[in-house]
């Protein structure tokens, strides 16, 4: 009989709340692709195998993106689709909508909710991951929305929650351009 598996969700940003908005080749946006892989890896090997996505564009593309890079090296990592309404991705742009339907293909399991938008499908979607899961990786930065109501979700059901910042800010060594003098002067004293 084989274990159950350890699930992982996700909740993070779209688009429009990120600094770069759709440039995924700012600097700060594949910092942020290495920080979710990273963090995907992690849960894998902290035992985590089947792993959740809402499948909305900015965020959640790129943690889906990560764990069907995960699948491509073992074969015990599952990911689903946590799809809110059938028709969820239609207004997107060309781009998205054909990336989200590769990856939904790549998806083992699809879940649905309704085949239309309704109101409250999403942060139904949001409530079902939660529900579903023993770890949630989210992508926040503090401010209110759908990421933050799922993270308040999350603790109130006491799920274990890793937040990887939007933007790691990059800690630099001062430069200081101090004549010889003034340096033999400061180590005398």
């Amino acid at each position: 009989m084989r274990a159950q598996a350890i699930t992982c969700a996700f909740t993070g940003h779209r688009p429009e709340k990120l600094p770069w908005g759709d440039n995924e080749q700012d600097p700060r946006c594949r910092a942020l692709q290495e920080r979710i892989a990273d963090a995907v890896e992690q849960a894998y090997l902290a035992g985590f195998r089947h792993f959740v996505c809402g499948m909305a564009r900015g965020c959640d593309t790129w943690f889906a993106q990560a764990v069907l890079s995960l699948k491509e090296r073992w074969y015990d990592v599952t990911l689903e689709a946590a799809v809110p309404c059938a028709d969820q991705a239609r207004r997107w742009p060309q781009a998205d909508r054909r990336r989200y339907d590769a990856m939904l293909a790549e998806c083992d399991q699809r879940t649905v909710l309704y085949d239309h938008y309704v109101p409250g499908c999403m942060q139904q979607r949001n409530r079902y991951m939660v529900d579903h899961c023993d770890l949630l990786l989210a992508v926040h930065d503090g401010v209110s929305g759908g990421t933050q109501s799922t993270l308040t979700y999350a603790f109130s059901r006491q799920i274990n929650v890793v937040i990887l910042p939007l933007v790691v800010e990059k800690v630099e060594t001062p430069c200081y351009n101090t004549p010889q003098t003034d340096i033999k002067e400061k180590t005398e004293l």
